[in-house]
């Protein structure tokens, strides 16, 4: 499984000073500097390196300032990663390629350039901007299948935790989620129901949802980025 993968690569992005988050806006993952601007840098993940790899590396491109291919080691090193030619390829398209061995440790095998040129500003804030409205790392790199927790799934979530000990009027809810209003009116997932003018109830769908999705209280952290 990708997932495999994506622990071993966040941890060699966290030492060299990176928040790494999964499953943003498409991506396999993506990391932040502390920097103001921060630099982006946008991974992808597969068991071997191969063309869908370079081919998704190139539509992620436009929104980050780094670029970064990580794939599983061959056992016999007879990969594309020792292939001159694909490594020459990453280059060229100033793409990093990092190896995770079969013990989870990361070689770097090609280091980006440090300065690329960003042609998609809209498409970069909007995945800085849910990297940090999303609470904690909720969502493991490279997953393909479970939903992804976003930061409107946490909110949403938020919500029904409140609601769950009965109907709650939206302006309570503001306190702590200030989006509240426009979560309970549109009903993304159908856990919510209007009782009254601006009271709500939690449906059985959104029982069922933090069930699945166990609500921990906001610590003032957690609560400092939901009201963000």
């Amino acid at each position: 499984m990708e997932t495999a993968l994506y622990l071993p690569v966040k941890r060699f992005l966290e030492k060299l000073g990176f928040a790494v988050k999964g499953e943003i806006g498409g991506c396999d993952l993506v990391a932040l500097s502390g920097d103001d601007p921060p630099i982006v840098v946008i991974g992808e993940l597969k068991l071997s390196f191969n063309l869908e790899l370079v081919l998704q590396a190139v539509d992620r491109a436009a929104a980050a300032d780094e670029v970064w291919l990580a794939a599983k080691m061959s056992v016999k090193g007879k990969g594309r990663e020792a292939d001159a030619r694909y490594r020459n390829l990453c280059r060229r398209l100033g793409f990093g390629m990092l190896g995770v061995t079969s013990r989870g440790d990361v070689e770097l095998l090609v280091k980006p350039p440090t300065a690329a040129l960003r042609r998609d500003p809209k498409k970069r804030s909007r995945l800085v901007a849910e990297h940090r409205r999303r609470i904690g790392d909720p969502a493991m790199g490279g997953s393909t299948r479970a939903p992804i927790m976003t930061a409107y799934r946490q909110q949403a979530l938020a919500c029904a935790s409140a609601l769950s000990a009965g109907p709650r009027r939206v302006k309570d809810l503001r306190k702590n989620i200030p989006e509240a209003g426009k979560i309970l009116l549109h009903n993304v997932y159908g856990w919510f129901d209007r009782a009254e003018r601006g009271v709500y109830e939690l449906t059985d769908a959104g029982r069922a949802a933090l069930q699945r999705w166990p609500q921990q209280p906001l610590d003032s952290e957690a609560a400092e980025i939901v009201m963000s």
